[in-house]
């Protein structure tokens, strides 16, 4: 039976969250009971890595598993391929199979460092193409019986494309009816997820109420943004991703790196850290709070050693502009154009590549590169250096 303390379910339901649907008041009355609850967060893996934009739903996780509900892991592999409208002003490249499985093979390990798949409590993984690609035309026919076009069209980035005679495509009609079925497939009692996402979980809700009698709590999370512009922070086109599974001393550095207005944002959804501390480096020069809080980031999806060793390195290297000690080595060859040298680094498309190059945050020997089409010729030991933080040793293959 799960736990039904007090101030750890007020902890659930308030630390991120944004709202609560029918209630908060109905879902705390549910959870004070002592019922089970099948909770489930989806994540489509349109990308190969978790970033701490998703920690705060994969936080809000681990809490009601820790009181004792059932939780659900779903990586939506077969939703990924059709695109998520939500948010977008154009519509989404679509993926292959092979993409998305690539993508989605470390999920549940990047996933761990939050939400335990072991013990007595495990989480379970799912995957939605499970139900999705058993759908006949007729299924989908059925689904679609329950929503009307009004319905879909009202969304505000429909109606934003429509205004600016953007087209709208049909397969993005049906991505939200897709993610609504999960609820049904998964008969689940509730489901978590950002702000962003209300529409498509609160039409899970709509068609499990209609297909199965049965009511679902919806969970929004805030989105992490920055609170002077309202732009969302994590954002895959842009860079600047914290990852999950970034190396300590790289995460330590991006942290660090992340302006001094989004920083109690990234405490208070990102990390374990109590609120009560978080107030309290509210009163400390601001890069004093911020060594505290990647510090505290560090320590939540690593471990204190690694953070103490990061820490010693970010003020190693940024405070007497040295190389770290342990940069890891790229081998290329010794022509390569910059874009690829970036792309061979790690840089998530080329896209972001260029964008890096244009800001001058790309640097090889302390020298700025700025030409986006440049051949370059590269020997051994030449140092590239992109954006504050991360550095590369070059090895001639």
């Amino acid at each position: 039976m799960p736990e039904t303390d007090k101030q750890k379910i007020n902890e659930a339901l308030s630390r991120g969250v944004d709202t609560i649907y029918p209630s908060r008041e109905a879902l705390e009355q549910v959870l004070r009971s002592g019922k089970k609850l099948r909770i489930y967060h989806g994540v489509d893996p349109t990308g190969q890595h978790l970033h701490i934009g998703h920690a705060t739903n994969l936080l809000t996780l681990r809490r009601l598993q820790r009181l004792g509900h059932e939780i659900i892991f779903l990586i939506g592999d077969f939703t990924a391929r059709i695109g998520d409208p939500s948010e977008k002003s154009a519509t989404r490249t679509q993926l292959n199979y092979k993409e998305v499985k690539e993508n989605s093979k470390t999920f549940k390990k990047q996933a761990s460092k939050i939400i335990a798949f072991s013990g007595s409590n495990a989480a379970k993984v799912k995957f939605n193409s499970t139900w999705l690609k058993k759908l006949s035309f007729a299924d989908v026919l059925e689904l679609a019986s329950h929503v009307t076009v009004q319905q879909m069209v009202k969304r505000g980035m429909f109606q934003k494309r429509i205004e600016e005679n953007k087209d709208v495509w049909l397969h993005e009609f049906l991505y939200p009816l897709m993610q609504g079925y999960d609820s049904v497939a998964m008969n689940v009692d509730m489901e978590i997820g950002g702000t962003d996402q209300m529409f498509n979980m609160m039409l899970g809700r709509t068609l499990l109420k209609k297909m199965k009698g049965k009511e679902k709590f919806v969970l929004t999370t805030k989105l992490l943004e920055n609170p002077k512009t309202g732009k969302k922070l994590m954002n895959k086109s842009e860079g600047g991703l914290i990852n999950l599974d970034d190396e300590p001393n790289d995460m330590f550095g991006k942290v660090m790196a992340l302006d001094d207005e989004v920083m109690f944002s990234v405490a208070e959804l990102s990390s374990t850290m109590p609120l009560a501390d978080i107030k309290k480096l509210k009163k400390l020069k601001p890069r004093d709070a911020k060594l505290a809080i990647a510090r505290e980031i560090v320590t939540t999806y690593h471990s204190e050693n690694a953070t103490e060793r990061a820490e010693n390195e970010f003020i190693e290297v940024f405070s007497k502009n040295a190389t770290p000690h342990d940069a890891p080595i790229l081998f290329v060859s010794k022509e390569i154009e910059i874009v690829d040298l970036l792309i061979k680094a790690g840089i998530s498309s080329k896209s972001e590549a260029r964008r890096l190059i244009k800001q001058k945050a790309v640097k090889i020997n302390s020298e700025a590169r700025t030409d986006i089409n440049k051949m370059l010729s590269l020997k051994d030991n030449d140092i590239l250096k992109v954006g504050k933080h991360r550095f590369f040793k070059i090895k001639i293959k």
